[in-house]
């Protein structure tokens, strides 16, 4: 009976990991979708992604994805962002034992030129 159990604890375990990663991939691919399409001439790009990721979250699963953090990146032409946090623990007898999740997307800055020949996003 104590291998059943902890076979089901371990599967129920993996299961709350496995959705905290999706939850941090939605909030990265969220914020990463503001990051890329603000634009070239955007101050404030960083702070609107990071606060779309946290919103995404906080909607979604704030108790299932705890101590979630996201940070804006930039790296050349590319942008996006990165959430990590910590997935839910079945067992709480092990406090050393953590299951941290991180979810990194972006990609290049869309660009939106007019369609009458003007010159548009410059880097």
């Amino acid at each position: 009976m104590p291998i059943v159990l902890a076979l089901i604890l371990l599967v129920v375990q993996v299961t709350l990991w496995v959705h905290g990663r999706q939850i941090a991939d939605a909030a990265a691919r969220e914020g990463a979708r503001i990051a890329r399409s603000a634009g070239w001439d955007s101050t404030d790009w960083d702070g609107r992604a990071r606060q779309r990721a946290e919103e995404v979250v906080n909607t979604v699963g704030p108790e299932l994805l705890k101590n979630s953090k996201a940070e804006p990146w930039e790296e050349g032409d590319q942008r996006g962002v990165q959430v990590t946090g910590t997935a839910v623990q079945v067992v709480p007898l092990l406090p050393e034992l953590t299951f941290t999740v991180t979810a990194r997307f972006g990609g290049p800055v869309e660009c939106f030129r007019p369609d009458d020949g003007s010159e548009g996003c410059e880097e």
